[in-house]
């Protein structure tokens, strides 16, 4: 379930990703409007786009750590909590079985009369 809410957050805040192609649509707007070389142009572009980049993963850890938040406030556990019971349910479920078998093997044989 955790998988699933942040791959909908993900994809949400992936959508944002493309309008790459409306920022390109405003440079040029921009260079013509101003009067902007190519290269000026292509500069301030590149600094639009390493800032979109930083604020998207910004927003990425942001909802990471939401989804963390929210389902650790409804109680539900993450794989890695998972995993480390099952680990420690093998070795309850491997101690029990030595003990059986030392009890088996220690347990004297009555003979009935």
């Amino acid at each position: 379930m955790l998988e699933l809410v942040e791959k909908t957050l993900l994809a949400g805040i992936g959508a944002l990703s493309l309008t790459q192609k409306k920022t390109e649509e405003l440079i040029a707007e921009v260079q013509k409007q101003f009067n902007l070389s190519e290269e000026k142009g292509r500069e301030l572009f590149g600094k639009l786009e390493n800032a979109a980049r930083e604020n998207q993963q910004k927003l990425e850890e942001l909802a990471r750590q939401e989804v963390r938040n929210s389902c650790e406030r409804l109680g539900l556990v993450t794989a890695e909590d998972l995993e480390i019971l099952r680990r420690k349910i093998d070795l309850l479920e491997e101690q029990i079985r030595d003990l059986q078998l030392k009890e088996s093997q220690h347990t004297p044989v009555t003979d009935e009369l």
